[in-house]
């Protein structure tokens, strides 16, 4: 929430969300479920998102948004990481994936500046293994990503933002839409 309760923190629409993927540790296909995630939440947004590539960046608990001896005098992209519960213990149990973004606040106004996406390698690769699992994987990056670009869970199963994975639900319903294009019309903050 805005620090005046005016409405939610978001990423600037006037700037492109650029992001990185750490390819490590990816099942088969896992490009390609990024690559659909993006291209849902960015037709649902109306953000746009920019692939800068691969990294050899890790997920960390205190990311710092602003890295230029790796990305240049800019923020930090959103990260995309294959993990194990090893490397990141927040996956451990039923976590297939984490979201979250980082805000900085000028003059009032938040905006979201950069994120992060760890996803289990060891809950998604069986998965993708599986008929359906490619639906359902992609629903998991999907609902993270969502994370990333300011929307939370939801108590109606029939969301994507539901809390558990619903094998049935695997893209955006009503709901999730609309919130996230509220979450697409943000203040423009081409400046941050």
């Amino acid at each position: 929430m805005q620090p005046d309760g005016s409405g939610p923190v978001a990423y600037s629409p006037c700037r492109p969300i650029h992001y990185v993927v750490r390819p490590d540790n990816a099942p088969p296909g896992g490009d390609v479920l990024i690559r659909t995630a993006v291209e849902r939440v960015a037709e649902a947004t109306g953000l746009r998102f920019v692939d800068d590539g691969a990294t050899a960046e890790g997920p960390t608990a205190d990311r710092p948004a602003y890295q230029p001896d790796r990305y240049g005098r800019r923020w930090a992209p959103v990260l995309f990481t294959w993990s194990t519960s090893v490397e990141t213990p927040g996956l451990l149990g039923d976590v297939a994936g984490t979201g979250g973004s980082a805000a900085v606040t000028v003059d009032g106004l938040s905006v979201y500046v950069t994120g992060e996406v760890t996803l289990d390698t060891e809950e998604l690769a069986p998965l993708v293994a599986t008929p359906d699992g490619t639906a359902v994987a992609i629903g998991v990056v999907t609902h993270e990503l969502a994370h990333v670009v300011g929307l939370g869970h939801v108590d109606d199963p029939t969301q994507l933002m539901y809390p558990s994975t619903n094998l049935t639900v695997t893209s955006f319903a009503a709901g999730d839409r609309a919130g996230l294009a509220a979450l697409g019309r943000g203040a423009c903050a081409p400046d941050v």
